[in-house]
């Protein structure tokens, strides 16, 4: 079944353009486009879309709607994953979407969206329950936690594993990624769950939403 996502942007040539891209996705149905908070939760009462993507900032102040938005879709609409979109790497606004749990939830740069393989992916994720959070996102708030509880005790490489993990990654993608081999992956990740103190689980990306919830828990 295609994945039904509903866009919202308030910016008509963004919102054109990236409606433009995502429509010639096969296995995307793009059921709704809109421009403002207010349309985005009506659209997604309305329509239940699988997946929302949206911009961070919106009518009316221009800050943080669509981080507003994206945790009353979560909180009203289990089933529909929310990625939003950021010009920046706004570390603030990446910490309040995160602070009631990374599941079902995605912070991309708006550089990302030209990659259509990445946007669906990270679309896919969310609208799944998991998380999908840009690479620079990731280091930001890892070097924000960095100073600070088990964060401390990690070894460069380890944070770097991590941030990479921490992206949705599979092992093998890690080990490309970072020029290391499948084997030391497998030794990084381990040392990582190990400081950090979590449960060691079979599937990555529940290993990945344990690890940035504990990482957001521990910003408070």
């Amino acid at each position: 079944m295609a994945l039904r996502v509903v866009f919202a942007d308030d910016n008509y040539l963004v919102r054109e353009g990236v409606a433009a891209l995502l429509s010639e996705v096969e296995g995307v149905d793009l059921v709704d486009v809109v421009a403002d908070p207010d349309e985005l939760l009506a659209s997604v009462a309305a329509r239940s879309p699988d997946a929302v993507l949206t911009d961070i900032r919106m009518p009316p102040t221009h800050t943080d709607e669509g981080i507003v938005a994206a945790k009353r879709i979560r909180s009203e609409h289990a089933g529909t994953g929310v990625v939003v979109l950021s010009q920046y790497v706004e570390e603030d606004y990446a910490f309040a979407l995160l602070s009631e749990g990374v599941a079902g939830m995605g912070y991309l740069l708006k550089e990302r969206v030209g990659d259509l393989d990445e946007l669906v992916r990270a679309l896919t994720a969310v609208s799944r329950g998991e998380s999908a959070l840009d690479p620079l996102v990731v280091e930001a708030l890892l070097a924000r936690r960095a100073g600070e509880g088990p964060l401390l005790g990690l070894t460069d490489r380890e944070r770097e594993v991590l941030a990479v993990m921490a992206t949705g990654r599979n092992n093998a993608t890690i080990a490309k990624t970072l020029y290391m081999s499948d084997r030391a992956v497998e030794k990084h990740i381990g040392s990582v769950f190990q400081k950090l103190g979590l449960v060691d689980e079979r599937e990555t990306n529940r290993r990945v939403m344990a690890v940035l919830a504990y990482v957001e828990a521990r910003g408070g």
